[in-house]
């Protein structure tokens, strides 16, 4: 049984409306990726064993064309091949990031070095090693997101980003499509702000929380960018957001008083890990709660703690093609 039929056989027992299924293309979608390296080439694990590569098309089509020849030039430059264990790529709109790691303090020749790679190649490269950041020239990429009404995002090499190139913009739009008779918004595990910037345009007041400093960071970028003035941001742990609702008071918050707000939804985006018990206890304050989710599992898990809860609308995206891996987003409404 494919991936496709299984979610829709395990979703069954509580959805048994048809399903929306988003397709990404087979390659070329891929915005963000990490390698392994050694013995002069990629590595990654496939099926349990280690394997070696050169160049991979699963990649946005401007990672692809520098694969190979930054390949080369690293392992004709002994300062940039040595101690090097890993290599990242994320690209935006043609801007490409290169963070290569090593098992080294690097070197004003290693910079010098690099430098030229960068220049040659026209990309941006980061070197990190314990305790160490060095780059040739961008440590951060901008994104204009083209949907309506537009806005920017950013990312450095260290920060969650969406890495389906092709499926965010739809995910988005799928959870504008979600929301009826909104008032404010609850978002936890809110990242950079790919759902906090376009769903500002929706909400009256938007209160965001995340306990990532850089993403925090990112996200007033954001903000100022694009002039928005409705979101409210604190830097919280969902235990900490468990917390203040139950009257603690952060400095995180500053002038942020979360009884004022007029909450008609809330929106999770957890890691794979899922809900916790005190955040599910939040969410049982809520009649609409948007999830987004990248493990099924789990979120099925969740969806049987949240009890007098259905759902109302789910839709299904094939963030990586070929793979088992699928995600989802969902409207859960109470009973």
């Amino acid at each position: 049984m494919d991936k496709f039929n299984t979610i829709k056989k395990d979703l069954s027992k509580f959805y048994n409306k048809d399903i929306t299924l988003n397709l990404s293309p087979a390659s070329g979608y891929r915005s963000r990726c990490e390698f392994g390296f050694k013995n002069n080439q990629y590595t990654m694990m496939k099926a349990g064993k280690k394997i070696f590569f050169d160049s991979f098309n699963l990649p946005v089509s401007s990672i692809q064309d520098v694969m190979k020849p930054l390949l080369e030039l690293i392992c004709d430059n002994p300062q940039v091949k040595d101690k090097l264990f890993q290599v990242n790529f994320r690209s935006v709109e043609k801007i490409v990031l290169v963070t290569l790691i090593y098992h080294k303090v690097l070197s004003d020749n290693w910079l010098k070095e690099a430098n030229k790679i960068g220049s040659q190649l026209n990309i941006s490269i980061i070197g990190r090693s314990r305790n160490q950041m060095v780059n040739t020239d961008l440590i951060e990429l901008e994104e204009h997101v083209k949907i309506e009404p537009s806005f920017y995002l950013y990312q450095d090499d260290k920060t969650f980003y969406q890495p389906n190139a092709y499926l965010m913009p739809k995910m988005i739009e799928c959870v504008q499509k979600l929301i009826k008779e909104p008032r404010d918004l609850l978002e936890l595990y809110c990242g950079s702000g790919t759902f906090t910037i376009p769903l500002s345009f929706m909400f009256n007041d938007i209160f965001a929380t995340e306990n990532n400093r850089s993403s925090i960071r990112y996200l007033k970028k954001s903000i100022k960018k694009s002039n928005i003035t409705n979101i409210h941001h604190a830097r919280l742990s969902d235990n900490e957001l468990t917390e203040a609702f139950n009257g603690k008071n952060f400095r995180r918050m500053a002038d942020i008083d979360i009884n004022v707000f007029n909450f008609s939804h809330v929106l999770v985006d957890p890691p794979r890990s899922g809900l916790n018990n005190n955040v599910t206890q939040i969410l049982s304050k809520f009649n609409n709660i948007i999830y987004i989710s990248c493990n099924p599992s789990t979120f099925e898990r969740d969806l049987v703690s949240l009890k007098g809860y259905k759902i109302k609308k789910v839709e299904v995206f094939d963030q990586f093609s070929n793979t088992s891996h699928l995600e989802l987003i969902a409207l859960l409404v109470k009973n």
